[in-house]
């Protein structure tokens, strides 16, 4: 079918969607091979954020809210791919995404919110399996680096010993840069809905809830700090461990485990060997705990909304965005023994330089790279869906470095 753009940016006016229509400006222009659009919900905002990032006036400027279902369906049958940074996603996401899987519209999203996607992949899959719509989720800091990494270091495994990797181990080396408000933001959603309703909390605790069907082997357990001895250093609690490694057992899976049916994977921080090292890993158990307690009182929720997350169009500025960065490590071993390493760099803050540039080459793999012959219709993660393509194309033009360890 005949679309009349490539792609659209929903939720063009937020801080996040306001970077990644300041990366396709820089990246692609507005006047290029590439056809796309800004849409939101507010046309004067639509058309500030189109002079801000010095596009031409000819950039065209879309308006619908996140409510509005025959605005939403009208969207979705204009192009072939929407990036929606309109979350949490739980709150606002669901009309726009069934809208993409209805009108046969590949989608990308942000989306950290694990009960939430465990709940619309039943719905989501037969619709978009016979439009032929790409559904991929968590195209964001949460799970791409961690998600790819994994299936980075496989594809070299496979090709090194023959066999997979049974047990990886994912590390996170250096991490500057917090989170964004969208992950705040989905956070407390998520602990609300768990409040509404006790499944969510099954559901959260779960490594293979995203795996409708399949429940593979006991996982470690990721609240203590331990010593890593393949590592060689101590570790602690890592916060979006619950999201990522729920997308990377969904994309073996989608995959047919090609990684095996008992693949073992976790993530945690590493803190360094040592006194100091295990001091900081306890001192991360400590502040977990403490920042669970606290989350889980509704006053404390209340302030953080009041007080803590940036308000719409509010973040870290372009300076401390690019002094940001991420480091993280891969450690994998065979049933054999043979062990392999691999590291991915992000050359900015996690959560917002790195992750609209992600999501945007996310959208673009699957308009420029990945055919329907390669991906069919579906819910996909975005190592299933786009694979090694999507490596290239971050390494490429993202700032992502995936490289082996020798």
């Amino acid at each position: 079918m005949e679309r009349s753009f490539d792609l659209i940016v929903f939720g063009a006016t937020g801080f996040t969607g306001h970077l990644v229509a300041e990366y396709l400006q820089a990246t692609y222009g507005a006047a290029g091979e590439l056809r796309w659009a800004l849409a939101g919900r507010d046309a004067a905002k639509l058309a500030r954020v189109r002079d801000a990032i010095g596009a031409r006036a000819t950039l065209p400027l879309l308006t619908a809210d996140a409510s509005d279902v025959d605005a939403l369906a009208a969207l979705a049958a204009r192009t072939r791919v929407i990036l929606t940074t309109v979350g949490p996603y739980q709150l606002h996401g669901e009309t726009l995404v069934l809208a993409c899987a209805q009108a046969g519209t590949d989608y990308v999203d942000l989306c950290g919110e694990p009960a939430w996607m465990a709940k619309m992949i039943p719905r989501l899959q037969p619709m978009a399996a016979q439009s032929g719509a790409r559904i991929v989720f968590s195209c964001g800091f949460d799970s791409i680096p961690f998600d790819l990494g994994v299936l980075f270091l496989q594809d070299e495994a496979l090709r090194r010993f023959g066999r997979p990797l049974s047990r990886v181990r994912g590390r996170v080396r250096v991490l500057k840069g917090g989170p964004s408000g969208g992950t705040i933001a989905s956070l407390l959603a998520t602990i609300e809905q768990m409040r509404r309703d006790p499944s969510v909390a099954r559901t959260m605790a779960d490594p293979f809830a995203l795996t409708p069907g399949f429940s593979g082997p006991a996982q470690p357990e990721g609240e203590s700090a331990s010593y890593d001895e393949r590592a060689q250093s101590w570790t602690g609690p890592f916060v979006m461990a619950p999201i990522n490694t729920k997308n990377v057992h969904r994309t073996n899976a989608l995959l047919g485990h090609p990684w095996g049916r008992d693949f073992v994977y976790d993530e945690r921080m590493l803190t360094g060997d040592g006194a100091k090292g295990e001091a900081r890993a306890r001192r991360l158990v400590r502040q977990s705990r403490v920042q669970n307690l606290l989350l889980a009182m509704a006053p404390t929720r209340a302030l953080l909304r009041r007080f803590a997350l940036p308000k719409p169009g509010e973040g870290p500025d372009a300076q401390a965005r690019e002094n940001g960065r991420y480091e993280l490590v891969f450690i994998g071993e065979t049933t054999e023994g043979a062990l392999l390493r691999a590291h991915v760099i992000g050359d900015r803050d996690p959560g917002y330089g790195s992750t609209s540039k992600m999501i945007s080459e996310s959208a673009l793999c699957l308009v420029q790279d990945v055919d329907g012959a390669m991906t069919g219709g579906g819910v996909w993660t975005p190592g299933a869906a786009m694979g090694m393509a999507l490596v290239r194309r971050l390494q490429a033009s993202a700032g992502l470095q995936f490289t082996i360890e020798d």
